[in-house]
């Protein structure tokens, strides 16, 4: 257990109606008090040292109090849009679309996290009243809030009350517990309440199992598994006896690296992990692959690569590692223009899309088909690399028009954006538009603006590309733009029906290639 002893200065004024207005000239103060902080170097240090600690208290206690002022708005806002919805005729079982993802947007949020903060906020006003008192008092954080919903999660909501009751009706001894304390008594209650809530939560915890994938540090990827634990382990012991086994035959790889290469080839079906057959999208300036130059490749869906890393990837050559070496420790093909069994397994394509050297844009592509086309789908993807909501960053599951076809948008790059499933599921709700910001022919990264419900609108600009000029470079911030208010939130016309991007060529036929190759390569 944690305590606190306050000094006798720091106490609370009166009550005060925190509007809109009000909320805002806090921010304003705090922001006009950093520089007015006392320095360490005045008189009577130990004294303003006190006042800081108090202050950083004050401010904690701010947070927490900030933290249930937005949950109570967050469930009055999802209870107004779901009236409207009704009145509007939504279907029973869409009503509250689109509700998280506006959560998400208003507090800089990916969605997935936007629809965890709506349920926290609505169980946390409805169903745990002590905890709302404590979390407003800022006597616990959001974090531990957040535990305490979490923790009772299956019961029902006279459970959830009565653990509520036991575990924070005490404001003085919930605020000396730590986060496992806290856990642990809510754990316990739960238990001693509803003894087969800790079966539900088992079957729920099973049903959320997944595999993600995550950029990590140096052209690393972190593949995460959330599985039961007897498969967690049964999967770990099986890739540990594998290397062990290899190991004691005398495999110069570690034993990491051969549990690694295991997971990968048992996975895929392949007999060596450095053999996959998948698509690789590589976006990267002639200048990387032709020049020597230094800049950065782009992988979609992970980030930057270094230039030497995407030279060798395309040469059909491991990266980072001498030509005709094999990590198993093979020897080189010898013989010039030999080409090996090796090789044909290593063979690429490559097609090449170019952009306009300037400003960083794809040369379009379009099609009359009211479903965009592979080869479109993957245009539009190298250019998003990721989903075009502001804030989310989720992978590309659709492709969406911005304008719909059905109100005469076509099918093209200009009138395309890729976007996660649950964002396109949320801007199909009522009082979402979408509109291009850019007409064609002008210059300056692809720029979609989303309006939601309430008339705010969202900028998503789409991300540089290796190559692309400064001034696209400089102007090019995927989820810029804080919501702007709009009298009406009415849509634009799309003046981009024809589906065409007019691209400039001046000056000599070299500068075209001061463009972004865009690079498909597929392993044979």
């Amino acid at each position: 257990m944690f305590e606190y002893s306050p000094s006798e200065s720091h106490q609370r004024t009166g009550s005060l109606t925190a509007g809109t207005a009000l909320v805002n000239a806090w921010v304003e103060v705090l922001a006009e008090d950093a520089d007015g902080l006392p320095d360490g170097d005045r008189e009577q240090v130990g004294e303003q040292d006190g006042d800081l600690i108090d202050r950083i208290r004050a401010l904690e206690e701010l947070k927490a109090a900030a933290a249930a002022a937005q949950a109570r708005a967050t469930a009055l806002f999802d209870a107004s849009q779901r009236r409207k919805q009704v009145e509007a005729g939504v279907r029973r079982e869409e009503l509250g679309r689109g509700v998280a993802s506006q959560i998400a947007l208003v507090r800089r949020e990916s969605p997935n996290r936007g629809g965890r903060l709506l349920g926290f906020a609505k169980v946390l006003t409805s169903e745990m009243p002590c905890t709302l008192q404590a979390l407003t008092l800022g006597r616990i954080s959001e974090w531990r809030a957040t535990l305490l919903v979490r923790e009772t999660a299956c019961l029902s909501f006279e459970g959830r009350r009565r653990v509520d009751e036991e575990v924070a009706g005490d404001p003085d001894v919930l605020e000396t517990l730590g986060d496992r304390q806290i856990i642990s008594r809510a754990r316990g209650a739960a238990y001693r309440l509803d003894p087969r809530a800790a079966v539900k939560r088992a079957a729920k915890a099973e049903s959320e199992r997944f595999v993600s994938c995550r950029p990590a540090p140096d052209t690393m990827t972190y593949l995460t598994g959330l599985l039961p634990v007897a498969q967690g382990v049964g999967v770990f012991a099986a890739l540990s006896r594998e290397a062990d086994r290899l190991r004691a035959s005398g495999d110069g790889r570690g034993r990491g690296q051969i549990m690694a290469d295991t997971l990968v080839e048992r996975v895929t079906g392949q007999a060596d992990a450095e053999r996959m057959k998948v698509e690789v999208q590589l976006v990267m300036s002639d200048r990387t692959l032709l020049g020597g130059d230094s800049e950065p490749a782009l992988v979609p869906g992970y980030g930057p690569v270094p230039a030497q890393w995407a030279r060798d990837l395309i040469r059909g050559r491991r990266p980072g590692r001498e030509a005709g070496r094999d990590t198993r420790g093979a020897k080189p093909e010898e013989g010039p223009g030999r080409k090996t069994k090796q090789d044909e397994q290593e063979e690429r394509w490559i097609r090449r899309l170019y952009t306009e050297p300037t400003t960083g844009q794809l040369v379009a592509m379009d099609s009359r088909a009211r479903l965009f086309p592979a080869s479109l789908g993957r245009f539009i993807a190298a250019r998003d690399q990721t989903c075009r909501m502001p804030w989310c960053g989720a992978p590309i599951r659709h492709l969406d028009h911005i304008r719909p076809h059905q109100d005469g948008g076509p099918t093209s790059m200009v009138n395309g954006q890729g976007l996660c499933e649950a964002c396109n599921q949320a801007k199909e709700a009522p009082g979402w538009k979408a509109r291009t910001a850019d007409p064609p022919g002008q210059s300056g990264p692809h720029t979609v603006e989303t309006t939601t419900p309430t008339g705010h609108t969202y900028r998503s600009t789409a991300p540089p590309l290796p190559g692309a000029g400064a001034g696209a470079v400089s102007g090019a911030r995927a989820g810029t733009g804080v919501a702007d208010r709009m009298g009406t939130g009415a849509g634009i016309e799309d003046p981009s029906s024809t589906g065409t991007w007019p691209v400039k060529h001046t000056g000599s036929p070299t500068t075209l290639l001061e463009g972004c190759i865009v690079d498909l390569i597929w392993a044979a």
